[in-house]
């Protein structure tokens, strides 16, 4: 029996250029349309067009959603599939997804974070969801590491229409592990705060003051200090009552980068949406709705969370 050909079934679909995309999708979405199960297509407009043109009239029993929109910031994927599952799951339903998060333009920082958003999945729906979840990667396009992190990260390999277990998957109990990859060092000259509880409004003024000198629009700029915020209050809360924020700026992106003393052991927060009038639990969720990339991190010395915010 194949890995994962339990309730939630992860498989990663090695494929070579667009007609090697449509080979591997299309016998995939056309047996869920068949067999009466939802499917939802997230890949990127390009893709899109391309399933639409090959489905025909099959394309309406699809659901489809921009790729490129809804991971812009991939920790914002996991509550999409989420939704998908709450409004189309029912018991004994099966579902079929296919997830394109990653593609050759993704900067460094943000494939790191979709590779661990890929293995996150295994955890995130560990539950007995009854989904099969298709992820191309195009072999073409995207280097030798990636296609090998993949393989980690799922636990069947799809390739030229044969199936196979991975043989290098690593398992839920790494995705559930706190996440030490290392982040590149902040600037020499990136402006410094350390902070209490008592100096969070000092906090917020040091934020947008910055954010204004380096061209930051109103709004973004209001965006920017409110994540700044929550993650701040989680400090004081949870990270030893204090802690240090970093400000720079890398091309047209604002880095405000917060570390403190506790330790982080809840690998899913801000990829599940808090639930309706729940106290507290809020903090890296908003920071990844107003932020185009969270970076969380939990080493021996403390936590670190680095906010992305392009102007």
């Amino acid at each position: 029996m194949l890995a994962g050909s339990g309730a939630f079934r992860h498989e990663a679909l090695l494929y070579s250029g667009h007609d090697g995309f449509l080979a591997g999708t299309l016998p995939f979405v056309r047996a869920g349309v068949r067999a009466g199960e939802p499917v939802l297509a997230m890949v990127s407009p390009t893709k899109i067009d391309l399933l639409r043109e090959a489905l025909s009239g099959e394309s309406d029993s699809v659901h489809f959603a921009d790729m490129h929109e809804v991971g812009s910031n991939p920790a914002r994927i996991i509550p999409a599939w989420r939704q998908f599952v709450d409004d189309h799951g029912r018991a004994g339903r099966s579902l079929r997804g296919i997830g394109e998060p990653i593609w050759a333009e993704r900067g460094p920082a943000e494939l790191v974070e979709c590779q661990r958003h890929e293995s996150l999945l295994n955890l995130a729906f560990a539950d007995g969801c009854a989904m099969r979840l298709l992820c191309p990667y195009d072999t073409d396009a995207l280097g030798g590491a990636v296609i090998t992190e993949a393989h980690r990260s799922h636990p069947v390999i799809v390739q030229d229409g044969a199936e196979r277990d991975s043989e290098c998957y690593h398992g839920i109990d790494v995705a559930a592990a706190p996440f030490v990859d290392p982040l590149s060092a902040p600037p020499g000259d990136a402006a410094t705060l350390n902070f209490t509880g008592e100096t969070l409004d000092a906090l917020r003024h040091f934020v947008a003051d910055y954010a204004e000198r380096n061209g930051v629009e109103e709004v973004r700029r209001a965006d920017l200090v409110l994540a700044v915020n929550e993650v701040a209050t989680n400090s004081v809360l949870h990270g030893g009552g204090q802690g240090t924020l970093l400000v720079w700026q890398e091309g047209e992106t604002l880095i405000c980068d917060l570390r403190d003393s506790g330790f982080f052991d809840r690998p899913l927060a801000g990829r599940e949406r808090p639930e309706p009038g729940r106290v507290g639990g809020h903090g890296l969720w908003l920071a990844n709705q107003l932020c185009d990339l969270v970076q969380v991190r939990s080493f021996s010395s403390g936590t670190a969370v680095r906010l992305h915010l392009r102007r």
